[in-house]
């Protein structure tokens, strides 16, 4: 998966937050929509379309969707 593509299937699991609003750049934690079922999207997000894990404390070391894919790449 791409950073691009990662960036889509981020912003996937919002519900109220407009599209544009999400960029690699973006601090996913500032978002008013962002909290633990987001949280839990995220985490069922990568575990089902990249097929690896990560966890809450994976999610709170890192600031941007970058940042996150990543970790996410190197796990």
């Amino acid at each position: 998966m791409t950073l691009d593509e990662f960036v889509k299937a981020f912003a996937a699991e919002f519900d109220d937050t407009p599209t544009e609003q999400f960029t690699p750049s973006t601090n996913y934690r500032e978002l008013e929509e962002w909290g633990s079922l987001t949280a839990l999207s995220i985490i069922s997000m990568v575990d089902d379309e990249m097929n690896k894990r990560v966890t809450g404390a994976d999610l709170r070391k890192c600031a941007t969707i970058e940042e996150l894919y990543n970790l996410v790449e190197s796990k």
